[in-house]
């Protein structure tokens, strides 16, 4: 005959079971908690949907595209000027809001320099140079309407930092900048805490990538579609201005 099993037994032993899974679901739960917790604590970086104070955006002394009234919307953008996702966001969104809004809005451009780029330094710092002559914006539009022919050797991405910097004087010149001021700025300790400032703020902002965008201080999330970016671009623009 099959052995008989003690129905109390039994019992006991699954509410048993059922009492241990549960100790290790809320182990389990309160480890997970614990690392989130941790990952998260300490950490300045504004979360998804969170506003990003504009004392980290923006400086007093940042470099602007467009420079609008006060209470006009103030567009941020996060740049890496050897990036290719900056390069053609340049050419099919952020010249064209330029362009478009041009003393409308505030349009704000702070360096955040990749390491996986390794000329993306070298750019932001004569960038920067430039800026401290009065040139800013005809540093940063030569640097992209002419980003192949630094930016790009054989088909890749360029690490000859001479032949950047050679190029990078036929600029100076174009826009008639003192060469000999501009070679001193780009290696001055000025410049480089502005790139590392512009940096840091990245981070705290959360920038992750580049192009980064935030639109009074709301991150602007791209598609990766520069065109149906643009026109939500617009929208967003059209509706703040229209407040």
């Amino acid at each position: 005959m099959p052995k008989k099993t003690n129905p109390v037994t039994q019992r006991s032993g699954t509410s048993t079971n059922i009492i241990l899974t549960a100790i290790v679901l809320v182990v389990a739960v309160a480890v997970i908690g614990g690392v989130l917790l941790f990952n998260n604590g300490g950490n300045n970086q504004a979360g998804s949907g969170q506003t990003v104070p504009a004392s980290v955006l923006q400086k007093p002394d940042s470099n602007t595209l467009s420079q609008a009234p006060q209470g006009a919307p103030t567009l941020v953008e996060f740049v890496d000027y050897q990036c290719p996702s900056c390069y053609r966001y340049y050419q099919s969104v952020t010249s064209k809001i330029e362009q478009e809004y041009q003393g409308e809005i505030n349009f704000v451009i702070r360096n955040y320099p990749l390491d996986m780029h390794p000329l993306a330094v070298p750019a932001a710092r004569a960038v920067e140079a430039a800026a401290m002559q009065g040139k800013f914006q005809q540093m940063y539009h030569k640097m992209f309407d002419n980003y192949r022919s630094w930016a790009y050797t054989n088909g890749s991405l360029s690490s000859d930092k001479q032949a950047a910097l050679a190029r990078f004087d036929t600029f100076a010149k174009q826009i008639g900048l003192d060469l000999d001021k501009f070679h001193q700025d780009m290696n001055s300790q000025e410049v480089t805490q502005r790139i590392e400032q512009d940096r840091a703020d990245g981070r705290k902002a959360g920038v992750q990538g580049t192009p980064s965008f935030y639109l009074n201080g709301s991150k602007f999330e791209l598609s990766g579609n520069p065109q149906q970016d643009l026109n939500t671009l617009r929208q967003k623009l059209d509706g703040a201005l229209a407040k």
